[in-house]
């Protein structure tokens, strides 16, 4: 029998086939833990079937949501995973203020370990070894500044498929992440190769899992807010 948590949902981010969600649960308005509902498949992606609401439409950043699940299932340092239940849909019951985001925002004085870097990126991935003795794979952080670079990474191997990265400093360090923010990808991805601006926002850093002996950080969602003017980007 599955036990319905109620989250803000902070993270609806892409995973191969299906998403990664993630967010905050709430218990009596207040924040307690993270909570990453996974399905039961290999790499533990949520499709669209599962994730969706009733009426068929698809949870967004700062929703408030009702989510049946199986029970807890962390795995190494994704110690925030829950199993979902496939056969229940997820309830949308309001909306999380961004102005109180702060709430929900973790003290913390970095993004796990810094100074591993693959090509093109800084700061974006956590050595397999050491990624075992953590016990945290979710960081929301606030940013006062945000860039947005368009290119493509492989280009001089091959590869000329366009990604988008994301450049700011947090915890006086600098970090280059892929971003896996579906919204932000799509939106950017139209537009001219180049960097875009976003002035002050919150982020929701994600260590994904395993590959090659390192886990990568990623920014699974930039979350602004919802009246801000855009025009000033270039």
């Amino acid at each position: 029998m599955s036990t319905v948590k109620r989250i803000v949902c902070l993270a609806n981010s892409r995973k191969l086939s299906g998403r990664c969600i993630a967010g905050k649960e709430l218990v009596e308005g207040r924040p307690v833990q993270w909570i990453r509902p996974v399905s039961n498949r290999d790499r533990q992606e949520v499709s669209e079937h599962e994730r969706q609401y009733k009426d068929g439409t698809d949870p967004e950043n700062l929703d408030i949501i009702d989510i049946p699940l199986l029970g807890a299932h962390p795995q190494g340092y994704q110690q925030e995973n829950w199993l979902l239940d496939p056969s229940q849909f997820w309830s949308k019951v309001g909306r999380f203020q961004f102005d109180k985001l702060p709430e929900l925002v973790d003290q913390t004085d970095g993004l796990w370990i810094d100074g591993e870097h693959t090509r093109n990126v800084l700061n974006d991935r956590v050595p397999i070894h050491i990624a075992a003795g953590l016990t945290t794979s979710l960081k929301p952080i606030s940013v006062d500044a945000l860039a947005l670079s368009v290119f493509s990474s492989g280009e001089a191997f091959g590869d000329s498929k366009r990604r988008v990265q994301a450049q700011f400093g947090f915890a006086e360090k600098e970090y280059r992440m892929w971003v896996t923010d579906p919204r932000y990808e799509c939106r950017h991805l139209q537009q001219p190769d180049g960097r875009h601006h976003i002035r002050r926002c919150c982020l929701t850093i994600s260590l994904g899992e395993a590959y090659k002996g390192y886990a990568y950080k990623l920014v699974a969602a930039i979350i602004e807010h919802e009246g801000t003017d855009r025009r000033g980007e270039v």
